[in-house]
């Protein structure tokens, strides 16, 4: 059976919203902002700027990796009931140290972050 994937987050309003009132946690390879949501599970986000990683190429790899270390977060956060836990919202912006580090340092640090984060969101 397939896994239902991660929850995205889409531009305009819902990312507007996390800008506006998530929490920011900074770390050496990117921002995570977090902000807990209505929707019940966990929706997913990510930026990567064009005076980051110019190339479109570039951008989408970084966003690829991001994805995959978030997809790794969300299946084996450790301690997470998620029948209890509160649905959130995360946008993780890119820093440039996240275009050569290796998805495992990468999926080390989302994994720091989050735990961190859903400690502020509540239960």
């Amino acid at each position: 059976m397939a896994s239902p994937g991660l929850g995205r987050l889409k531009k305009g309003p819902e990312f507007d919203g996390v800008y506006g009132e998530g929490t920011v946690l900074n770390g050496p390879l990117f921002v995570l902002r977090a902000r807990a949501n209505e929707v019940g599970r966990d929706r997913w986000g990510f930026a990567v700027g064009k005076k980051l990683a110019p190339k479109a190429v570039e951008r989408n790899l970084v966003r690829r990796r991001l994805r995959e270390a978030a997809r790794a977060v969300e299946v084996g956060v450790p301690g997470a009931d998620r029948s209890e836990r509160v649905g959130a919202d995360f946008i993780l912006t890119a820093k440039a140290p996240c275009l050569g580090a290796p998805l495992s340092a990468i999926a080390i640090e989302v994994s720091r972050l989050v735990v961190r984060a859903r400690a502020g969101l509540g239960p």
